[in-house]
């Protein structure tokens, strides 16, 4: 069982960047796959962001270029860097991670909201 803890959300203006932080119970180099998914108000959860254990990355167009995930090991913690922010982003953000992705487990979700 792999537990994580999400941490970073909050409420920032357009154009803002925000750090989220994923931290897993578990040393990280035994989990495949890291990354985030988000659920905008009224919208289906959709992934946004996945680093493997060897360091391919992935990310939803709707965040390349503005987007940056990366992993810390040696803190089984992964990291979501957002800048240009847009009310677009608005969502509950969450951790997941896996062998596989979509994964098989998932933190509590942390809100972000970008206000215009």
């Amino acid at each position: 069982q792999v537990h994580l803890v999400e941490s970073g959300g909050g409420l920032v203006q357009a154009g803002g960047s925000l750090r989220l932080s994923c931290a897993a119970s578990v040393n990280s180099l035994s989990i495949n796959n890291m990354g985030w998914y988000r659920q905008p108000p009224g919208k289906e959860r959709e992934s946004v962001a996945v680093i493997s254990r060897g360091g391919t990355i992935d990310y939803a167009d709707s965040v390349k270029g503005r987007f940056t995930i990366s992993r810390d090991n040696a803190k089984s913690t992964v990291y979501l860097r957002m800048n240009s922010l847009t009310p677009e982003d608005t969502a509950v953000y969450y951790c997941a991670a896996g062998v596989r992705w979509p994964p098989s487990y998932w933190g509590r979700g942390t809100q972000v909201t970008v206000s215009s």
